[in-house]
């Protein structure tokens, strides 16, 4: 049976209309907070304006980690709460997350004692969820695991363990977890209201679902506010006049091709000419290179990266990397708004506000939830929920999230197949393509997504469009942007085929897709 049918989850919303909790927001926070929410027995519901992790929670660098450059500002309790979540979030997601191994390159004799020492303290505040020792390697060990480094006064490096993860995939198996534990979740239904009872207290939610233009109308004891970068807007539905919450801040990516980092480890450079650190991070056989830390006076569905920032992160790749990378190498290159809380002041320092979360009480009692990252999804929305407890909008029951496992969750080893990130899924898939034999050809030659999992994003994975599939269940547009815009003919068919929809709805997806593609390519 496909519990995931929304013919069939919209027809019951007519009757079904009373929530404990609403959550608005289907990113890694609000996904996190339904979960946690569903778990401990709350009557449950998710509304995403557009698709899960359509903004932020699908473009981040994919690390599961403590966060070392926070250790360097002295925020010891922020890491030591990330690297337990880092710990949980592998035994919990074990088909996504996996350990990764970071070289520093290091071209001072100091640097290499300086970086090993701090490590030493970041593995000691891991504790039991240790993924492995820091220890520092020579010159020699240092160029044969990561080739294409410069060797001129290279004097070796240190190497440490953190984790990496696939963000949309997660997103999407969370959501799943969610319908698994009795959530109600919905994607491409926007909220467009809050309502209040006579005391002025928000107690439910105007919602339009925009595959059909419908209304409706959902009451809750608790409605969370977990949007994001759209916090703000959320905010000034509850009071016109609420103060700026959240300022957003620019983080872009360059994927490359793998021979630019050809060995299994990451790189990271901790002193970038912007202050921050930049990552080159094998992920899906090609290489992820960023991030940058722009200030934003506004935020969008679709940022587009900056000429600036573009450069900045060639610029930096080149100091440290043999093989030289230009415009011309850049298969894909994406932008994701990180929701800062806004400084009191006018502060422009990204990296000095505050990446911890922040929860916030409205007078008419709506609960905001802000700030905090991928790492941290879970204990943020285990906090939300107990904040909600705390007013007196929810019954005290405890949180369950701790060894909940993920919908899809199981160990690998074997990640030659790509077919792995669907965990337990995966022999499912391969039965379909047993029993339809063309759903097991590739759409790219450059890529090795299948037509299967077209099929199965649109039956089990709540994908509606031709981006929700190309975007985020599979990653071919933050892979190959052009590869991305040829395949989507046949995506729209395959879809069209299983959702039941006519020739113009697939010409109408192609050209949306193709003109968000576009952004993701630096050769249009």
């Amino acid at each position: 049976m496909n519990i995931y049918n929304r013919t069939s989850i919209t027809k019951d919303l007519e009757s079904n209309a009373d929530y404990d909790v609403v959550v608005i927001g289907g990113g890694a926070t609000g996904l996190g907070v339904a979960l946690d929410s569903v778990a401990r027995g709350f009557k449950t519901l998710l509304l995403e304006q557009v698709d899960f992790a359509k903004g932020t929670s699908s473009r981040s660098t994919k690390l599961v980690h403590g966060g070392v450059r926070y250790l360097a500002q002295g925020n010891v309790d922020l890491v030591k709460e990330a690297l337990y979540e880092r710990g949980l979030l592998l035994k919990n997601a074990a088909h996504l997350a996996k350990d990764q191994t970071f070289i520093i390159p290091n071209y001072s004799y100091w640097d290499g004692i300086f970086y090993t020492v701090g490590l030493k303290v970041y593995d000691f505040l891991a504790g039991k969820l240790s993924l492995g020792k820091s220890v520092h390697i020579g010159k020699k060990e240092t160029l044969k695991r990561i080739s294409t480094v410069k060797p001129s006064k290279l004097k070796g490096g240190v190497v440490y363990h953190d984790g990496q993860f696939d963000d949309s995939r997660l997103a999407v198996n969370v959501a799943q977890t969610c319908v698994e534990q009795g959530a109600t979740i919905l994607n491409h239904f926007r909220v467009e209201n809050v309502t209040k009872d006579a005391n002025g207290k928000v107690n439910g939610v105007v919602a339009k679902d925009n595959e059909t233009g419908k209304s409706y109308t959902f009451t809750a004891k608790s409605v969370i506010n977990a949007t994001g970068i759209f916090t703000d807007d959320i905010l000034k539905m509850d009071n016109p006049g609420a103060r700026q919450m959240v300022r957003p801040s620019q983080g872009v990516h360059l994927v490359l091709d793998k021979s630019f980092l050809p060995g299994n480890d990451a790189i990271m450079i901790p002193k970038t000419s912007d202050g921050r650190v930049l990552f080159l991070v094998p992920w899906h056989d090609k290489v992820v290179v960023g991030t940058t830390d722009t200030l934003l006076e506004e935020h969008s569905l679709e940022p587009t990266a900056l000429e600036e920032e573009i450069k900045f992160i060639l610029q930096t790749a080149n100091d440290y990397l043999t093989k030289p990378v230009s415009r011309k190498d850049v298969l894909s290159i994406f932008a994701g708004l990180r929701p800062l809380a806004a400084p009191k002041d006018d502060s422009s320092k990204t990296k000095e506000i505050s990446r911890s979360h922040k929860i916030l009480v409205s007078k008419s009692g709506l609960v905001t939830i802000t700030g905090g990252k991928w790492t941290t999804f879970r204990r943020m929305a285990q906090d939300t929920i107990d904040r909600a407890i705390q007013e007196n909008q929810l019954p005290n029951k405890p949180c369950k999230t701790k060894e909940l496992k993920i919908h899809g969750s199981t160990s690998t080893t074997d990640r030659s197949d790509h077919l792995y990130i669907y965990g337990s899924d995966q022999k499912e898939l391969h039965k379909l393509i047993q029993q339809t034999p063309h759903l097991g050809n590739t759409l790219h030659p450059e890529l090795p997504y299948l037509e299967v999992e077209v099929v199965w994003a649109a039956r089990h994975e709540m994908a509606r469009t031709v981006e929700d599939v190309l975007a985020r269940r599979v990653r071919a547009l933050f892979l190959n942007a052009e590869a991305a815009i040829a395949m989507a003919p046949r995506v729209a068919e395959l879809m069209a085929e299983e959702l039941g929809k006519d020739a113009t709805w697939q010409q109408e997806q192609i050209a949306a897709f193709t003109k968000v593609a576009s952004n993701y390519s630096l050769q249009r």
